[in-house]
Protein backbone atom coordinates (compact mmCIF):
# COMPACT_ATOMS: atom_id res chain seq x y z
CA UNK A 1 0.00 0.00 0.00
CA UNK A 2 1.68 3.24 -0.72
CA UNK A 3 2.29 5.75 1.94
CA UNK A 4 -0.68 8.20 1.04
CA UNK A 5 -3.30 5.35 1.52
CA UNK A 6 -1.68 4.20 4.48
CA UNK A 7 -1.66 7.48 6.22
CA UNK A 8 -5.35 7.42 5.08
CA UNK A 9 -6.19 4.48 6.33
CA UNK A 10 -4.67 5.06 9.62
CA UNK A 11 -6.33 8.72 9.48
CA UNK A 12 -10.07 6.67 8.80
CA UNK A 13 -9.13 4.32 11.78
CA UNK A 14 -8.50 7.84 14.73
CA UNK A 15 -11.99 8.99 13.48
CA UNK A 16 -13.59 6.02 13.98
CA UNK A 17 -12.79 6.22 17.65
CA UNK A 18 -14.81 9.40 18.56
CA UNK A 19 -12.20 11.73 19.30
CA UNK A 20 -10.60 9.85 21.98
CA UNK A 21 -8.13 8.85 19.27
CA UNK A 22 -7.70 12.16 17.88
CA UNK A 23 -4.07 12.88 19.69
CA UNK A 24 -2.26 10.05 17.63
CA UNK A 25 -0.87 11.34 14.63
CA UNK A 26 -1.63 9.10 11.61
CA UNK A 27 1.81 10.55 9.90
CA UNK A 28 3.64 8.63 13.09
CA UNK A 29 1.91 5.67 12.99
CA UNK A 30 2.70 4.93 9.37
CA UNK A 31 5.95 5.96 9.73
CA UNK A 32 6.33 3.53 12.67
CA UNK A 33 4.49 0.40 10.85
CA UNK A 34 6.77 1.35 7.82
CA UNK A 35 10.04 0.95 10.33
CA UNK A 36 8.68 -2.28 11.38
CA UNK A 37 7.67 -4.14 7.88
CA UNK A 38 8.16 -7.64 9.31
CA UNK A 39 6.19 -8.71 12.07
CA UNK A 40 6.96 -12.48 12.63
CA UNK A 41 9.78 -14.46 11.89
CA UNK A 42 7.23 -16.57 9.50
CA UNK A 43 7.00 -13.17 7.92
CA UNK A 44 10.31 -12.79 6.85
CA UNK A 45 10.89 -16.94 5.92
CA UNK A 46 8.02 -16.29 3.58
CA UNK A 47 9.14 -13.52 1.93
CA UNK A 48 12.77 -14.33 1.48
CA UNK A 49 12.01 -17.89 0.12
CA UNK A 50 10.06 -15.90 -2.57
CA UNK A 51 13.07 -13.86 -2.97
CA UNK A 52 15.35 -17.21 -2.99
CA UNK A 53 13.35 -19.04 -5.28
CA UNK A 54 13.04 -16.31 -8.43
CA UNK A 55 17.02 -16.24 -7.37
CA UNK A 56 17.34 -19.78 -8.23
CA UNK A 57 15.48 -19.64 -11.49
CA UNK A 58 17.50 -16.19 -12.21
CA UNK A 59 20.82 -18.56 -12.47
CA UNK A 60 19.01 -21.25 -14.23
CA UNK A 61 19.11 -18.72 -17.30
CA UNK A 62 22.24 -17.07 -16.68
CA UNK A 63 25.38 -19.04 -14.15
CA UNK A 64 26.42 -15.16 -14.01
CA UNK A 65 23.46 -14.59 -11.90
CA UNK A 66 24.83 -16.67 -9.03
CA UNK A 67 24.17 -15.29 -5.19
CA UNK A 68 26.68 -14.60 -2.09
CA UNK A 69 26.65 -14.20 1.35
CA UNK A 70 29.15 -13.93 4.25
CA UNK A 71 28.63 -15.88 8.12
CA UNK A 72 27.82 -13.76 10.80
CA UNK A 73 28.02 -14.97 14.52
CA UNK A 74 26.30 -12.00 15.95
CA UNK A 75 23.28 -9.61 14.82
CA UNK A 76 25.41 -6.53 14.70
CA UNK A 77 27.87 -8.28 12.75
CA UNK A 78 25.14 -8.85 10.06
CA UNK A 79 23.27 -5.58 10.26
CA UNK A 80 26.72 -3.79 9.20
CA UNK A 81 27.56 -6.44 6.29
CA UNK A 82 24.22 -5.41 5.06
CA UNK A 83 24.56 -1.55 5.32
CA UNK A 84 27.64 -1.52 3.80
CA UNK A 85 26.42 -3.78 0.73
CA UNK A 86 23.80 -1.21 0.32
CA UNK A 87 26.06 1.76 0.82
CA UNK A 88 28.47 0.61 -1.59
CA UNK A 89 26.39 -1.59 -4.51
CA UNK A 90 22.58 0.28 -3.91
CA UNK A 91 21.26 -3.01 -3.67
CA UNK A 92 21.05 -6.10 -1.56
CA UNK A 93 19.58 -8.29 -4.65
CA UNK A 94 21.54 -11.49 -4.63
CA UNK A 95 23.32 -10.80 -1.05
CA UNK A 96 22.17 -13.23 2.04
CA UNK A 97 23.25 -14.02 5.25
CA UNK A 98 24.98 -17.33 5.87
CA UNK A 99 24.59 -18.65 9.72
CA UNK A 100 27.44 -21.18 10.46
CA UNK A 101 27.12 -23.86 13.42
CA UNK A 102 30.87 -23.80 13.50
CA UNK A 103 30.25 -20.78 14.71
CA UNK A 104 27.57 -20.99 16.88
CA UNK A 105 29.31 -23.85 18.57
CA UNK A 106 32.97 -21.73 18.87
CA UNK A 107 31.14 -18.17 19.98
CA UNK A 108 27.59 -18.35 20.90
CA UNK A 109 27.30 -21.32 23.15
CA UNK A 110 26.87 -21.27 26.97
CA UNK A 111 29.73 -23.40 27.44
CA UNK A 112 32.01 -21.04 26.00
CA UNK A 113 34.45 -22.10 22.87
CA UNK A 114 33.16 -25.59 21.53
CA UNK A 115 34.64 -27.44 18.09
CA UNK A 116 32.29 -27.82 15.73
CA UNK A 117 31.04 -31.25 16.90
CA UNK A 118 27.13 -30.45 17.67
CA UNK A 119 27.70 -29.82 21.16
CA UNK A 120 26.39 -26.23 22.01
CA UNK A 121 22.89 -25.53 22.54
CA UNK A 122 20.16 -26.40 20.10
CA UNK A 123 18.63 -23.52 20.47
CA UNK A 124 21.34 -21.08 19.99
CA UNK A 125 20.70 -21.23 16.27
CA UNK A 126 17.29 -20.46 16.49
CA UNK A 127 18.26 -17.64 18.83
CA UNK A 128 21.14 -16.39 16.79
CA UNK A 129 18.44 -16.36 13.50
CA UNK A 130 16.08 -14.17 15.17
CA UNK A 131 18.91 -11.73 16.73
CA UNK A 132 20.21 -11.43 13.06
CA UNK A 133 16.70 -10.52 11.99
CA UNK A 134 16.02 -8.55 14.96
CA UNK A 135 19.02 -6.30 13.75
CA UNK A 136 18.35 -6.30 10.26
CA UNK A 137 14.94 -4.93 10.77
CA UNK A 138 16.37 -2.07 13.07
CA UNK A 139 18.68 -0.88 10.48
CA UNK A 140 15.32 -0.70 8.24
CA UNK A 141 13.90 1.51 11.30
CA UNK A 142 17.05 3.94 11.18
CA UNK A 143 17.42 4.44 7.66
CA UNK A 144 13.64 5.00 7.36
CA UNK A 145 13.77 7.42 10.17
CA UNK A 146 16.52 9.26 8.59
CA UNK A 147 14.88 9.50 5.48
CA UNK A 148 12.07 11.02 7.53
CA UNK A 149 13.55 13.43 9.39
CA UNK A 150 14.89 15.42 5.97
CA UNK A 151 11.13 15.17 4.88
CA UNK A 152 10.41 17.13 8.08
CA UNK A 153 13.70 19.74 6.97
CA UNK A 154 13.01 19.46 3.62
CA UNK A 155 8.44 20.61 4.67
CA UNK A 156 9.63 23.71 6.87
CA UNK A 157 12.22 24.97 4.41
CA UNK A 158 9.31 24.42 1.98
CA UNK A 159 11.28 22.99 -0.10
CA UNK A 160 8.61 20.60 -2.03
CA UNK A 161 10.55 19.26 -4.52
CA UNK A 162 12.94 17.63 -2.42
CA UNK A 163 10.48 16.75 -0.33
CA UNK A 164 8.65 14.51 -2.96
CA UNK A 165 12.67 13.12 -3.86
CA UNK A 166 12.74 11.98 -0.21
CA UNK A 167 9.15 10.70 -0.64
CA UNK A 168 9.96 8.79 -3.59
CA UNK A 169 12.82 7.21 -1.14
CA UNK A 170 10.62 6.12 1.19
CA UNK A 171 7.99 4.28 -1.22
CA UNK A 172 10.82 2.45 -2.60
CA UNK A 173 12.93 1.40 0.08
CA UNK A 174 14.57 -1.59 -0.32
CA UNK A 175 14.64 -3.65 3.07
CA UNK A 176 17.90 -5.18 4.64
CA UNK A 177 16.24 -8.32 5.26
CA UNK A 178 17.91 -10.64 3.26
CA UNK A 179 17.48 -14.53 2.89
CA UNK A 180 19.20 -16.63 5.63
CA UNK A 181 21.15 -20.02 4.82
CA UNK A 182 20.81 -21.50 8.60
CA UNK A 183 23.08 -24.57 9.44
CA UNK A 184 21.33 -27.34 11.58
CA UNK A 185 24.49 -29.28 11.44
CA UNK A 186 23.28 -33.34 11.13
CA UNK A 187 19.77 -32.39 12.37
CA UNK A 188 20.78 -32.44 16.65
CA UNK A 189 19.54 -36.06 16.73
CA UNK A 190 16.74 -38.29 15.79
CA UNK A 191 13.95 -37.34 12.82
CA UNK A 192 11.70 -35.55 14.96
CA UNK A 193 14.32 -33.71 16.81
CA UNK A 194 15.35 -32.13 13.34
CA UNK A 195 11.64 -31.40 12.60
CA UNK A 196 11.13 -29.79 15.90
CA UNK A 197 14.22 -27.80 15.32
CA UNK A 198 13.88 -26.95 12.43
CA UNK A 199 10.31 -24.90 13.41
CA UNK A 200 11.93 -23.22 15.60
CA UNK A 201 14.06 -21.50 12.85
CA UNK A 202 11.87 -21.32 10.42
CA UNK A 203 9.46 -19.45 13.04
CA UNK A 204 12.67 -17.67 13.75
CA UNK A 205 12.71 -16.51 9.91
CA UNK A 206 15.27 -19.09 8.52
CA UNK A 207 13.83 -19.56 4.50
CA UNK A 208 16.58 -21.85 4.26
CA UNK A 209 17.80 -24.69 5.87
CA UNK A 210 21.00 -26.76 5.32
CA UNK A 211 21.55 -30.55 6.64
CA UNK A 212 24.36 -32.62 6.30
CA UNK A 213 24.52 -36.32 6.26
CA UNK A 214 26.73 -37.26 9.50
CA UNK A 215 26.00 -39.24 12.20
CA UNK A 216 24.25 -37.07 14.73
CA UNK A 217 26.10 -37.68 17.56
CA UNK A 218 29.58 -38.08 15.63
CA UNK A 219 29.44 -34.70 13.90
CA UNK A 220 32.60 -33.09 12.94
CA UNK A 221 33.43 -30.01 11.05
CA UNK A 222 33.60 -30.67 6.71
CA UNK A 223 37.62 -29.83 7.08
CA UNK A 224 38.50 -32.38 9.74
CA UNK A 225 39.34 -35.80 10.32
CA UNK A 226 37.00 -38.75 11.46
CA UNK A 227 34.01 -38.13 10.02
CA UNK A 228 30.77 -40.60 9.92
CA UNK A 229 27.94 -40.88 7.33
CA UNK A 230 24.52 -42.22 7.55
CA UNK A 231 22.71 -44.39 5.05
CA UNK A 232 20.92 -42.51 2.54
CA UNK A 233 17.08 -43.46 3.94
CA UNK A 234 18.40 -41.76 7.80
CA UNK A 235 19.40 -38.56 5.68
CA UNK A 236 16.40 -38.70 3.21
CA UNK A 237 13.73 -38.38 6.12
CA UNK A 238 15.61 -35.41 7.71
CA UNK A 239 15.28 -34.08 4.69
CA UNK A 240 11.43 -34.74 4.92
CA UNK A 241 11.41 -34.04 8.41
CA UNK A 242 12.40 -30.36 7.40
CA UNK A 243 10.37 -29.76 4.46
CA UNK A 244 7.28 -31.02 7.13
CA UNK A 245 8.24 -28.11 9.27
CA UNK A 246 8.14 -25.81 6.28
CA UNK A 247 4.57 -27.14 5.25
CA UNK A 248 3.30 -26.94 8.67
CA UNK A 249 4.21 -23.64 9.02
CA UNK A 250 3.02 -22.33 5.45
CA UNK A 251 6.30 -21.20 3.76
CA UNK A 252 5.76 -23.31 0.79
CA UNK A 253 8.88 -22.01 -0.89
CA UNK A 254 11.32 -22.99 1.87
CA UNK A 255 14.51 -24.14 0.84
CA UNK A 256 16.58 -27.41 1.88
CA UNK A 257 20.29 -27.67 0.97
CA UNK A 258 21.20 -30.99 1.67
CA UNK A 259 25.04 -31.32 2.26
CA UNK A 260 27.37 -34.49 1.36
CA UNK A 261 30.60 -34.97 3.66
CA UNK A 262 31.43 -38.01 1.46
CA UNK A 263 34.38 -36.82 -0.19
CA UNK A 264 36.26 -36.85 3.36
CA UNK A 265 34.53 -39.07 5.05
CA UNK A 266 35.58 -43.09 5.19
CA UNK A 267 33.05 -44.26 8.01
CA UNK A 268 29.70 -45.54 8.22
CA UNK A 269 28.17 -46.51 11.68
CA UNK A 270 25.85 -48.69 10.46
CA UNK A 271 25.04 -50.84 7.24
CA UNK A 272 22.12 -49.97 5.28
CA UNK A 273 18.91 -52.30 5.55
CA UNK A 274 18.19 -53.47 1.91
CA UNK A 275 15.62 -55.80 0.90
CA UNK A 276 16.65 -56.16 -2.82
CA UNK A 277 19.62 -56.37 -5.10
CA UNK A 278 20.39 -53.08 -6.48
CA UNK A 279 18.37 -50.51 -4.00
CA UNK A 280 19.82 -47.44 -2.00
CA UNK A 281 20.70 -50.03 1.08
CA UNK A 282 22.09 -52.24 -1.49
CA UNK A 283 24.14 -49.46 -3.37
CA UNK A 284 25.49 -47.70 0.14
CA UNK A 285 26.80 -51.16 0.97
CA UNK A 286 28.12 -51.84 -1.96
CA UNK A 287 30.71 -49.20 -1.00
CA UNK A 288 31.80 -50.75 2.27
CA UNK A 289 35.76 -52.40 2.45
CA UNK A 290 35.17 -56.03 2.34
CA UNK A 291 36.83 -59.37 2.51
CA UNK A 292 35.81 -62.16 1.30
CA UNK A 293 34.69 -64.35 4.47
CA UNK A 294 35.46 -68.43 4.65
CA UNK A 295 34.09 -70.37 7.31
CA UNK A 296 37.49 -71.62 8.26
CA UNK A 297 38.53 -67.38 9.06
CA UNK A 298 35.66 -66.15 11.78
CA UNK A 299 35.75 -63.90 14.59
CA UNK A 300 34.07 -63.12 17.43
CA UNK A 301 31.05 -60.68 16.34
CA UNK A 302 31.36 -61.22 12.89
CA UNK A 303 29.26 -59.36 10.88
CA UNK A 304 28.60 -60.48 7.26
CA UNK A 305 26.73 -59.09 4.05
CA UNK A 306 26.22 -60.79 0.32
CA UNK A 307 27.31 -58.64 -2.51
CA UNK A 308 27.01 -60.27 -6.37
CA UNK A 309 25.93 -64.01 -4.35
CA UNK A 310 29.36 -63.81 -2.52
CA UNK A 311 29.36 -63.99 1.59
CA UNK A 312 31.68 -60.42 2.30
CA UNK A 313 32.60 -59.32 6.02
CA UNK A 314 32.88 -55.54 6.19
CA UNK A 315 35.80 -54.54 8.13
CA UNK A 316 34.97 -53.11 11.06
CA UNK A 317 37.10 -51.02 13.88
CA UNK A 318 37.49 -51.16 17.28
CA UNK A 319 34.93 -47.91 17.56
CA UNK A 320 31.91 -49.98 16.16
CA UNK A 321 32.40 -48.19 12.76
CA UNK A 322 32.96 -49.74 9.15
CA UNK A 323 35.22 -48.35 7.02
CA UNK A 324 34.19 -47.62 2.99
CA UNK A 325 36.50 -48.57 0.27
CA UNK A 326 39.55 -46.10 -0.67
CA UNK A 327 39.08 -43.98 -3.70
CA UNK A 328 35.11 -43.97 -3.52
CA UNK A 329 34.53 -40.92 -1.42
CA UNK A 330 33.34 -39.13 -5.55
CA UNK A 331 31.28 -42.30 -6.19
CA UNK A 332 29.34 -41.83 -3.17
CA UNK A 333 29.25 -38.00 -3.48
CA UNK A 334 27.22 -38.29 -6.64
CA UNK A 335 24.93 -40.78 -5.18
CA UNK A 336 24.36 -38.39 -2.33
CA UNK A 337 23.17 -35.62 -4.39
CA UNK A 338 21.55 -37.22 -6.90
CA UNK A 339 18.75 -38.86 -4.10
CA UNK A 340 18.80 -36.00 -2.39
CA UNK A 341 17.48 -33.70 -5.22
CA UNK A 342 14.95 -36.52 -6.08
CA UNK A 343 13.83 -36.83 -2.52
CA UNK A 344 13.14 -33.16 -1.89
CA UNK A 345 16.11 -31.12 -1.73
CA UNK A 346 16.50 -28.46 -3.46
CA UNK A 347 20.11 -27.59 -3.36
CA UNK A 348 23.60 -29.38 -2.81
CA UNK A 349 26.52 -28.48 -0.55
CA UNK A 350 29.32 -30.62 -1.63
CA UNK A 351 32.52 -30.32 1.18
CA UNK A 352 35.52 -30.80 -0.70
CA UNK A 353 39.01 -30.72 0.82
CA UNK A 354 40.62 -27.58 -1.86
CA UNK A 355 38.97 -25.21 -3.63
CA UNK A 356 39.30 -26.63 -7.48
CA UNK A 357 36.82 -25.69 -10.20
CA UNK A 358 37.13 -28.42 -12.12
CA UNK A 359 37.23 -31.12 -9.57
CA UNK A 360 33.82 -29.76 -8.30
CA UNK A 361 32.70 -29.51 -12.00
CA UNK A 362 33.18 -33.08 -12.47
CA UNK A 363 31.26 -34.21 -9.98
CA UNK A 364 28.30 -31.76 -11.29
CA UNK A 365 28.30 -33.10 -14.50
CA UNK A 366 27.76 -36.36 -13.55
CA UNK A 367 24.96 -35.32 -11.11
CA UNK A 368 23.36 -33.27 -13.72
CA UNK A 369 23.07 -36.43 -15.85
CA UNK A 370 19.78 -37.51 -13.58
CA UNK A 371 19.21 -33.57 -12.37
CA UNK A 372 19.76 -31.64 -15.52
CA UNK A 373 19.25 -28.55 -13.28
CA UNK A 374 21.37 -29.74 -9.98
CA UNK A 375 22.70 -26.38 -8.31
CA UNK A 376 25.02 -26.15 -5.43
CA UNK A 377 25.86 -23.80 -2.58
CA UNK A 378 29.67 -23.95 -2.26
CA UNK A 379 31.75 -23.48 0.90
CA UNK A 380 34.12 -20.83 0.13
CA UNK A 381 36.30 -21.71 3.52
CA UNK A 382 38.77 -20.02 5.39
CA UNK A 383 39.76 -23.90 6.19
CA UNK A 384 41.51 -23.89 2.61
CA UNK A 385 44.96 -22.13 2.15
CA UNK A 386 43.60 -20.41 -0.97
CA UNK A 387 46.82 -18.78 -1.99
CA UNK A 388 48.80 -22.22 -1.64
CA UNK A 389 46.09 -24.42 -3.31
CA UNK A 390 46.03 -21.76 -6.19
CA UNK A 391 49.61 -21.42 -6.33
CA UNK A 392 49.83 -24.96 -6.99
CA UNK A 393 47.20 -25.18 -9.23
CA UNK A 394 48.96 -22.49 -11.70
CA UNK A 395 52.26 -24.53 -10.88
CA UNK A 396 50.49 -27.81 -12.65
CA UNK A 397 48.96 -26.19 -15.27
CA UNK A 398 52.22 -24.95 -16.31
CA UNK A 399 53.82 -28.02 -15.32
CA UNK A 400 51.92 -29.98 -17.67
CA UNK A 401 52.36 -27.26 -20.34
CA UNK A 402 56.19 -27.77 -20.15
CA UNK A 403 56.50 -24.65 -18.65
CA UNK A 404 60.16 -23.63 -16.84
CA UNK A 405 59.56 -23.76 -13.57
CA UNK A 406 62.93 -23.55 -11.82
CA UNK A 407 62.51 -20.63 -9.86
CA UNK A 408 60.12 -22.02 -7.95
CA UNK A 409 59.79 -24.47 -5.00
CA UNK A 410 55.78 -26.13 -5.43
CA UNK A 411 56.24 -26.82 -1.06
CA UNK A 412 57.09 -23.80 -0.22
CA UNK A 413 54.45 -21.32 -2.76
CA UNK A 414 53.80 -19.54 0.30
CA UNK A 415 56.70 -17.61 0.71
CA UNK A 416 56.91 -13.93 0.66
CA UNK A 417 59.28 -13.57 -2.11
CA UNK A 418 57.28 -15.35 -4.71
CA UNK A 419 54.44 -12.43 -3.93
CA UNK A 420 54.67 -10.28 -7.39
CA UNK A 421 55.89 -13.18 -9.61
CA UNK A 422 54.49 -13.94 -12.77
CA UNK A 423 53.12 -17.15 -10.80
CA UNK A 424 51.48 -15.46 -7.87
CA UNK A 425 49.35 -13.01 -9.96
CA UNK A 426 47.98 -15.83 -12.21
CA UNK A 427 47.04 -17.49 -8.83
CA UNK A 428 45.53 -13.63 -7.23
CA UNK A 429 43.67 -13.47 -10.54
CA UNK A 430 42.31 -17.24 -10.81
CA UNK A 431 40.99 -16.81 -6.72
CA UNK A 432 39.78 -13.44 -8.03
CA UNK A 433 37.70 -15.49 -11.13
CA UNK A 434 36.88 -18.25 -8.46
CA UNK A 435 33.20 -17.58 -8.05
CA UNK A 436 32.27 -16.42 -11.33
CA UNK A 437 34.19 -19.59 -12.63
CA UNK A 438 32.42 -22.17 -10.52
CA UNK A 439 29.05 -20.96 -11.29
CA UNK A 440 29.42 -21.06 -15.15
CA UNK A 441 31.69 -24.72 -14.81
CA UNK A 442 30.92 -26.23 -11.45
CA UNK A 443 27.12 -25.22 -10.91
CA UNK A 444 27.43 -23.29 -8.78
CA UNK A 445 24.59 -20.80 -7.38
CA UNK A 446 25.55 -19.54 -3.98
CA UNK A 447 29.40 -18.87 -2.78
CA UNK A 448 29.70 -18.62 0.59
CA UNK A 449 32.65 -17.69 3.38
CA UNK A 450 31.57 -19.92 6.83
CA UNK A 451 33.72 -17.67 9.19
CA UNK A 452 34.81 -14.69 7.77
CA UNK A 453 33.68 -12.80 10.70
CA UNK A 454 35.54 -14.87 12.74
CA UNK A 455 38.80 -14.01 11.46
CA UNK A 456 37.89 -9.69 10.81
CA UNK A 457 37.27 -10.14 14.19
CA UNK A 458 40.28 -11.34 15.73
CA UNK A 459 42.77 -9.34 12.97
CA UNK A 460 41.18 -6.06 13.37
CA UNK A 461 41.39 -6.57 17.02
CA UNK A 462 44.90 -7.94 17.12
CA UNK A 463 46.11 -4.92 15.24
CA UNK A 464 44.17 -2.71 17.80
CA UNK A 465 45.71 -4.08 20.19
CA UNK A 466 49.32 -4.12 19.22
CA UNK A 467 48.91 -0.01 18.38
CA UNK A 468 46.65 0.58 21.54
CA UNK A 469 49.03 -0.63 23.98
CA UNK A 470 52.13 0.16 22.22
CA UNK A 471 53.95 3.12 21.45
CA UNK A 472 51.10 4.30 18.90
CA UNK A 473 48.34 4.50 22.20
CA UNK A 474 45.61 6.30 21.57
CA UNK A 475 46.89 7.32 18.02
CA UNK A 476 46.41 3.64 17.16
CA UNK A 477 42.74 3.81 17.80
CA UNK A 478 42.20 7.35 16.17
CA UNK A 479 44.49 6.95 13.26
CA UNK A 480 43.52 3.42 12.37
CA UNK A 481 39.83 3.29 13.35
CA UNK A 482 38.14 6.61 14.06
CA UNK A 483 39.32 8.69 11.06
CA UNK A 484 38.89 5.79 8.73
CA UNK A 485 35.71 5.65 10.27
CA UNK A 486 35.03 9.12 9.08
CA UNK A 487 36.23 9.64 5.71
CA UNK A 488 35.28 5.64 4.58
CA UNK A 489 31.85 7.02 5.84
CA UNK A 490 31.22 4.30 8.22
CA UNK A 491 27.53 4.71 9.30
CA UNK A 492 28.77 2.99 12.77
CA UNK A 493 31.06 6.23 13.41
CA UNK A 494 27.95 7.41 14.53
CA UNK A 495 27.33 5.05 17.66
CA UNK A 496 24.61 6.62 19.19
CA UNK A 497 22.44 6.73 16.08
CA UNK A 498 23.47 3.08 15.17
CA UNK A 499 22.48 1.54 18.71
CA UNK A 500 18.76 3.31 18.29
CA UNK A 501 19.02 6.55 19.77
CA UNK A 502 17.21 8.89 17.17
CA UNK A 503 14.57 6.48 16.98
CA UNK A 504 13.81 6.87 20.52
CA UNK A 505 14.04 10.69 20.19
CA UNK A 506 11.44 10.44 17.56
CA UNK A 507 9.03 8.39 19.46
CA UNK A 508 9.74 10.34 22.42
CA UNK A 509 8.13 13.42 20.55
CA UNK A 510 5.65 11.22 18.88
CA UNK A 511 4.27 9.85 22.36
CA UNK A 512 5.23 13.64 24.63
CA UNK A 513 5.22 16.18 22.12
CA UNK A 514 6.98 19.24 22.90
CA UNK A 515 7.62 17.88 26.36
CA UNK A 516 9.57 15.25 25.35
CA UNK A 517 13.48 15.38 26.82
CA UNK A 518 15.61 13.94 23.69
CA UNK A 519 19.06 12.70 23.80
CA UNK A 520 20.06 14.48 20.41
CA UNK A 521 20.13 17.73 21.15
CA UNK A 522 23.21 20.48 20.56
CA UNK A 523 25.04 18.92 23.53
CA UNK A 524 25.38 15.58 21.81
CA UNK A 525 29.02 14.60 21.09
CA UNK A 526 27.85 12.81 18.29
CA UNK A 527 27.14 16.25 16.59
CA UNK A 528 30.92 16.43 15.92
CA UNK A 529 30.71 13.50 13.07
Amino acid sequence: MPYSEHEQTISDLIASHGGSWDSIQPEFVTRMRSQNRFKTGLDIAKYTARIMREDMEAYDADPANYTQSLGCWHGFVGQQKMISIKKHFETTKGKYLYLSGWMVAALRSEFGPLPDQSMHEKTAVPALIEELYTFLKQADARELGMLYRQIDEAREAGDKDLEAKLQSKVDNFETHVVPIIADIDAGFGNHEATYLLAKKMIEAGACAIQIENQVSDEKQCGHQDGKVTVPHEDFLAKIRAVRYAFLELGVEDGVIVARTDSLGAGLTKQIAYSSEPGDLGDQYNSFLDCDEFSPNDTSNGDVLITRNGKLLRPKRLPSNLFQFRQGTGEDRVVLDCITSLQNGADLLWIETEKPHVDQIGGMVDRIREAVPNAKLVYNNSPSFNWTLNFRQQVYDAWEAEGRDLSAYDRANLMDVKYDGTELSEEADRRIQSFQADGAKRAGIFHHLITLPTYHTAALSTDNLAKRYFGEEAMLGYVLNVQREEIRQNIACVKHQNMAGSDIGDDHKEYFAGEAALKAGGKDNTMNQF
